[in-house]
Protein backbone atom coordinates (compact mmCIF):
# COMPACT_ATOMS: atom_id res chain seq x y z
CA UNK A 1 0.00 0.00 0.00
CA UNK A 2 1.38 3.49 -1.21
CA UNK A 3 0.52 6.62 1.44
CA UNK A 4 -2.36 7.58 -0.90
CA UNK A 5 -3.55 4.60 -1.84
CA UNK A 6 -4.21 0.74 -1.08
CA UNK A 7 -3.16 -2.13 -3.29
CA UNK A 8 -5.97 -4.28 -4.46
CA UNK A 9 -5.97 -7.41 -6.96
CA UNK A 10 -8.76 -9.96 -6.50
CA UNK A 11 -8.61 -12.52 -8.53
CA UNK A 12 -11.44 -15.60 -9.48
CA UNK A 13 -10.46 -18.78 -9.08
CA UNK A 14 -9.38 -19.15 -12.26
CA UNK A 15 -6.83 -16.83 -11.59
CA UNK A 16 -8.76 -13.87 -13.74
CA UNK A 17 -8.11 -10.56 -12.04
CA UNK A 18 -11.15 -9.30 -11.10
CA UNK A 19 -10.78 -6.10 -9.28
CA UNK A 20 -7.54 -4.05 -8.93
CA UNK A 21 -7.32 -0.45 -7.72
CA UNK A 22 -6.21 1.68 -9.99
CA UNK A 23 -7.66 5.56 -12.01
CA UNK A 24 -10.43 6.04 -13.77
CA UNK A 25 -11.52 8.65 -15.92
CA UNK A 26 -15.26 9.43 -16.94
CA UNK A 27 -16.90 12.04 -19.10
CA UNK A 28 -20.91 13.03 -20.01
CA UNK A 29 -22.31 14.55 -22.41
CA UNK A 30 -25.63 15.48 -23.32
CA UNK A 31 -24.88 15.70 -27.27
CA UNK A 32 -26.31 12.99 -29.25
CA UNK A 33 -23.43 10.25 -31.16
CA UNK A 34 -23.36 11.99 -34.05
CA UNK A 35 -22.26 15.53 -32.65
CA UNK A 36 -19.61 13.59 -30.82
CA UNK A 37 -17.96 11.11 -32.37
CA UNK A 38 -15.09 12.80 -33.59
CA UNK A 39 -13.94 14.86 -30.68
CA UNK A 40 -14.14 11.08 -29.02
CA UNK A 41 -11.81 9.87 -31.47
CA UNK A 42 -9.51 12.56 -30.94
CA UNK A 43 -9.46 12.17 -27.18
CA UNK A 44 -8.96 8.13 -27.81
CA UNK A 45 -6.46 9.13 -30.06
CA UNK A 46 -4.08 11.53 -27.21
CA UNK A 47 -4.71 8.26 -24.88
CA UNK A 48 -2.93 6.25 -27.54
CA UNK A 49 -0.29 8.62 -28.00
CA UNK A 50 0.52 8.84 -24.48
CA UNK A 51 0.12 5.21 -23.71
CA UNK A 52 1.30 3.44 -27.41
CA UNK A 53 -1.60 1.33 -29.57
CA UNK A 54 -0.14 -1.72 -27.58
CA UNK A 55 -1.98 -0.59 -24.40
CA UNK A 56 -5.01 -2.45 -25.86
CA UNK A 57 -5.02 -5.85 -27.50
CA UNK A 58 -8.88 -6.67 -27.62
CA UNK A 59 -12.40 -4.96 -29.04
CA UNK A 60 -16.00 -6.48 -28.46
CA UNK A 61 -17.53 -7.57 -31.70
CA UNK A 62 -21.39 -6.72 -32.68
CA UNK A 63 -22.13 -10.30 -30.34
CA UNK A 64 -20.12 -9.00 -27.54
CA UNK A 65 -17.26 -11.20 -27.92
CA UNK A 66 -13.53 -10.19 -27.53
CA UNK A 67 -11.51 -10.43 -30.73
CA UNK A 68 -7.84 -9.41 -31.26
CA UNK A 69 -7.27 -5.77 -31.61
CA UNK A 70 -5.21 -6.33 -35.16
CA UNK A 71 -5.14 -4.06 -37.98
CA UNK A 72 -8.38 -5.13 -39.15
CA UNK A 73 -9.68 -4.66 -35.41
CA UNK A 74 -8.85 -1.35 -35.25
CA UNK A 75 -10.53 -0.75 -38.46
CA UNK A 76 -14.04 -2.01 -37.53
CA UNK A 77 -13.50 0.18 -34.08
CA UNK A 78 -13.18 3.12 -36.07
CA UNK A 79 -15.94 2.26 -37.96
CA UNK A 80 -17.88 1.47 -35.40
CA UNK A 81 -17.34 4.83 -33.78
CA UNK A 82 -17.77 6.99 -36.57
CA UNK A 83 -21.49 5.28 -37.13
CA UNK A 84 -23.81 7.99 -37.67
CA UNK A 85 -26.58 6.81 -35.46
CA UNK A 86 -25.15 5.19 -31.86
CA UNK A 87 -22.11 3.76 -30.52
CA UNK A 88 -20.52 1.11 -28.70
CA UNK A 89 -17.09 0.80 -28.35
CA UNK A 90 -14.76 -1.42 -25.66
CA UNK A 91 -11.16 -1.81 -25.67
CA UNK A 92 -9.14 -3.52 -23.19
CA UNK A 93 -6.04 -5.06 -22.00
CA UNK A 94 -7.83 -8.44 -22.22
CA UNK A 95 -4.96 -10.77 -22.89
CA UNK A 96 -2.78 -9.64 -20.26
CA UNK A 97 -3.33 -10.80 -16.44
CA UNK A 98 -2.74 -7.24 -15.10
CA UNK A 99 -6.04 -5.81 -16.61
CA UNK A 100 -4.91 -2.43 -16.60
CA UNK A 101 -6.03 -0.07 -19.50
CA UNK A 102 -9.42 0.08 -20.75
CA UNK A 103 -11.68 2.68 -23.28
CA UNK A 104 -15.27 2.58 -23.30
CA UNK A 105 -17.85 4.79 -25.16
CA UNK A 106 -21.95 4.70 -25.12
CA UNK A 107 -22.61 7.13 -27.92
CA UNK A 108 -26.84 7.75 -28.01
CA UNK A 109 -28.57 8.25 -30.75
CA UNK A 110 -29.82 11.38 -31.83
CA UNK A 111 -33.31 9.59 -32.43
CA UNK A 112 -33.46 6.50 -31.04
CA UNK A 113 -36.63 6.21 -29.58
CA UNK A 114 -35.34 5.20 -26.11
CA UNK A 115 -34.98 8.83 -25.42
CA UNK A 116 -38.47 8.84 -24.63
CA UNK A 117 -38.08 6.36 -22.24
CA UNK A 118 -34.37 7.67 -20.64
CA UNK A 119 -34.96 11.63 -21.18
CA UNK A 120 -31.47 12.33 -19.17
CA UNK A 121 -29.12 9.29 -21.16
CA UNK A 122 -26.04 11.05 -22.25
CA UNK A 123 -22.95 10.16 -24.17
CA UNK A 124 -20.40 9.02 -21.94
CA UNK A 125 -16.42 7.79 -22.16
CA UNK A 126 -14.43 6.06 -19.64
CA UNK A 127 -10.82 5.16 -19.57
CA UNK A 128 -8.75 2.89 -16.86
CA UNK A 129 -4.92 3.61 -15.55
CA UNK A 130 -3.09 1.54 -13.57
CA UNK A 131 -2.10 3.01 -10.21
CA UNK A 132 1.61 2.20 -11.22
CA UNK A 133 1.32 4.90 -13.31
CA UNK A 134 0.53 7.02 -11.22
CA UNK A 135 3.20 6.09 -9.20
CA UNK A 136 6.03 5.86 -11.68
CA UNK A 137 5.27 8.73 -13.48
CA UNK A 138 3.85 11.29 -11.00
CA UNK A 139 0.43 12.95 -10.68
CA UNK A 140 1.08 15.99 -12.72
CA UNK A 141 1.75 13.51 -15.23
CA UNK A 142 -1.32 12.01 -14.72
CA UNK A 143 -2.65 15.17 -14.40
CA UNK A 144 -1.82 16.50 -17.66
CA UNK A 145 -2.95 13.33 -19.60
CA UNK A 146 -6.90 13.78 -18.00
CA UNK A 147 -6.99 17.45 -19.20
CA UNK A 148 -5.43 16.53 -22.37
CA UNK A 149 -8.28 13.21 -22.78
CA UNK A 150 -10.99 16.16 -21.47
CA UNK A 151 -9.86 19.37 -24.25
CA UNK A 152 -11.44 17.68 -27.39
CA UNK A 153 -14.65 16.61 -25.47
CA UNK A 154 -17.72 18.64 -24.75
CA UNK A 155 -18.49 17.33 -21.72
CA UNK A 156 -21.25 18.61 -19.44
CA UNK A 157 -19.36 16.88 -16.45
CA UNK A 158 -16.66 14.21 -15.64
CA UNK A 159 -14.32 12.68 -13.31
CA UNK A 160 -10.73 11.75 -12.90
CA UNK A 161 -9.41 9.50 -9.75
CA UNK A 162 -8.75 6.20 -7.69
CA UNK A 163 -11.53 3.65 -8.25
CA UNK A 164 -12.14 -0.10 -8.00
CA UNK A 165 -11.51 -1.13 -11.65
CA UNK A 166 -14.03 -3.93 -12.25
CA UNK A 167 -16.89 -5.06 -14.11
CA UNK A 168 -19.36 -4.93 -11.47
CA UNK A 169 -22.33 -6.79 -13.67
CA UNK A 170 -19.41 -10.44 -13.07
CA UNK A 171 -20.87 -12.43 -10.45
CA UNK A 172 -19.47 -11.83 -7.20
CA UNK A 173 -17.30 -8.62 -8.06
CA UNK A 174 -20.11 -6.24 -6.08
CA UNK A 175 -19.87 -8.11 -2.71
CA UNK A 176 -16.05 -7.75 -2.98
CA UNK A 177 -15.58 -4.26 -3.63
CA UNK A 178 -18.35 -3.95 -1.06
CA UNK A 179 -15.77 -5.34 1.68
CA UNK A 180 -13.55 -2.06 0.33
CA UNK A 181 -15.43 0.83 -0.70
CA UNK A 182 -17.10 2.39 3.04
CA UNK A 183 -13.24 2.25 4.50
CA UNK A 184 -12.13 3.60 1.22
CA UNK A 185 -14.38 6.76 0.29
CA UNK A 186 -12.17 8.18 -2.10
CA UNK A 187 -11.69 5.32 -4.41
CA UNK A 188 -14.66 5.31 -7.21
CA UNK A 189 -16.66 2.53 -8.00
CA UNK A 190 -18.01 3.20 -11.94
CA UNK A 191 -20.84 1.61 -13.84
CA UNK A 192 -20.60 3.12 -16.99
CA UNK A 193 -23.87 1.50 -18.69
CA UNK A 194 -26.42 2.63 -15.75
CA UNK A 195 -25.06 5.97 -14.97
CA UNK A 196 -25.19 6.55 -18.75
CA UNK A 197 -28.91 6.19 -19.07
CA UNK A 198 -29.50 8.19 -16.37
CA UNK A 199 -27.00 11.15 -15.20
CA UNK A 200 -28.75 14.34 -17.29
CA UNK A 201 -26.88 17.60 -16.01
CA UNK A 202 -25.95 16.46 -12.55
CA UNK A 203 -22.94 15.18 -11.60
CA UNK A 204 -21.71 12.18 -9.58
CA UNK A 205 -19.70 12.76 -6.59
CA UNK A 206 -16.43 14.60 -6.07
CA UNK A 207 -13.33 12.79 -7.34
CA UNK A 208 -9.49 13.98 -7.24
CA UNK A 209 -9.95 15.81 -10.57
CA UNK A 210 -13.64 16.92 -10.75
CA UNK A 211 -14.90 18.40 -14.08
CA UNK A 212 -17.82 20.96 -14.38
CA UNK A 213 -19.33 21.98 -17.18
CA UNK A 214 -22.61 23.85 -17.74
CA UNK A 215 -25.51 24.23 -16.65
CA UNK A 216 -24.34 23.86 -13.33
CA UNK A 217 -21.05 25.52 -13.26
CA UNK A 218 -23.00 28.24 -14.31
CA UNK A 219 -25.19 28.05 -11.24
CA UNK A 220 -22.58 28.27 -9.01
CA UNK A 221 -21.61 31.77 -10.30
CA UNK A 222 -18.70 30.40 -13.07
CA UNK A 223 -15.23 29.46 -12.00
CA UNK A 224 -14.58 32.17 -9.80
CA UNK A 225 -17.99 31.99 -7.51
CA UNK A 226 -17.06 28.35 -7.38
CA UNK A 227 -13.52 29.09 -5.62
CA UNK A 228 -14.72 31.89 -3.80
CA UNK A 229 -16.62 28.83 -1.74
CA UNK A 230 -13.42 26.35 -1.46
CA UNK A 231 -10.97 26.95 1.59
CA UNK A 232 -9.63 23.43 1.87
CA UNK A 233 -5.36 23.66 1.67
CA UNK A 234 -4.32 22.51 -1.84
CA UNK A 235 -7.69 22.91 -3.44
CA UNK A 236 -7.86 24.63 -6.85
CA UNK A 237 -10.14 25.87 -9.60
CA UNK A 238 -8.64 26.25 -13.37
CA UNK A 239 -10.76 27.44 -15.68
CA UNK A 240 -11.24 25.51 -19.37
CA UNK A 241 -12.73 26.51 -22.42
CA UNK A 242 -16.05 26.22 -22.89
CA UNK A 243 -17.23 27.99 -19.93
CA UNK A 244 -16.28 24.78 -17.99
CA UNK A 245 -13.43 24.41 -15.04
CA UNK A 246 -12.01 21.37 -13.55
CA UNK A 247 -11.57 21.57 -9.47
CA UNK A 248 -8.71 19.65 -8.49
CA UNK A 249 -8.36 18.31 -4.52
CA UNK A 250 -5.02 18.28 -3.73
CA UNK A 251 -1.54 17.32 -5.49
CA UNK A 252 -2.40 13.53 -5.29
CA UNK A 253 -5.65 11.68 -5.51
CA UNK A 254 -6.31 10.32 -1.77
CA UNK A 255 -8.21 6.77 -1.44
CA UNK A 256 -8.82 8.04 2.39
CA UNK A 257 -8.81 5.42 5.39
CA UNK A 258 -11.97 5.41 7.55
CA UNK A 259 -10.50 3.11 9.65
CA UNK A 260 -7.53 5.65 10.35
CA UNK A 261 -9.71 8.76 10.81
CA UNK A 262 -8.82 10.18 7.30
CA UNK A 263 -12.12 11.24 5.93
CA UNK A 264 -10.82 13.69 2.94
CA UNK A 265 -12.29 17.24 4.00
CA UNK A 266 -11.37 18.90 0.57
CA UNK A 267 -13.52 15.66 -0.74
CA UNK A 268 -16.23 16.73 1.97
CA UNK A 269 -16.04 20.17 1.66
CA UNK A 270 -17.22 19.94 -2.69
CA UNK A 271 -19.45 16.91 -1.57
CA UNK A 272 -21.18 20.12 0.04
CA UNK A 273 -21.20 22.75 -2.08
CA UNK A 274 -22.06 19.94 -4.91
CA UNK A 275 -25.20 18.61 -2.94
CA UNK A 276 -27.88 20.16 -4.86
CA UNK A 277 -27.09 19.17 -8.65
CA UNK A 278 -25.63 15.45 -7.61
CA UNK A 279 -27.39 12.56 -8.89
CA UNK A 280 -28.34 9.91 -6.82
CA UNK A 281 -29.04 5.94 -7.54
CA UNK A 282 -25.54 4.51 -8.33
CA UNK A 283 -25.26 2.41 -4.98
CA UNK A 284 -28.21 0.17 -6.14
CA UNK A 285 -26.42 0.27 -9.84
CA UNK A 286 -23.23 0.04 -8.82
CA UNK A 287 -22.93 -1.98 -5.98
CA UNK A 288 -26.11 -3.75 -5.48
CA UNK A 289 -26.18 -2.75 -2.36
CA UNK A 290 -29.66 -2.89 -0.32
CA UNK A 291 -31.75 0.78 -0.22
CA UNK A 292 -29.93 1.93 3.27
CA UNK A 293 -26.19 1.08 2.02
CA UNK A 294 -26.89 2.16 -0.91
CA UNK A 295 -27.55 5.79 0.50
CA UNK A 296 -24.76 5.56 2.88
CA UNK A 297 -22.21 4.65 0.39
CA UNK A 298 -23.66 7.41 -1.98
CA UNK A 299 -23.50 10.20 0.75
CA UNK A 300 -20.08 8.91 1.86
CA UNK A 301 -18.94 12.33 1.83
CA UNK A 302 -21.74 14.15 3.02
CA UNK A 303 -22.92 12.12 6.60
Amino acid sequence: MSEHHPRIRIHAQSGTLLIRDGLSISFYMRQPHPEVALQVMRSLEVYLRALGPSAFDSYTDDEGDWQPLDDAGWEETRRKLLYPRYANIHLAEAASREKRYRFDYQGRTKNDPSVHNYPDEVCSVSYWLPSELLEERGPSWVRELVLALAAPLPFSSGNAGLAFNCQTYLLGVSREVSKYCFRYPGMDVLNLSSISMSLGTRVRSPSWLTFLGQPVLGELGGAAGLRSRLHTPGTTVQELEGDRAVVTLGPWPEAGDTEQGKDLPAYRELARILEPWTFWGEGRSALRLDPDLARRWERRFLD
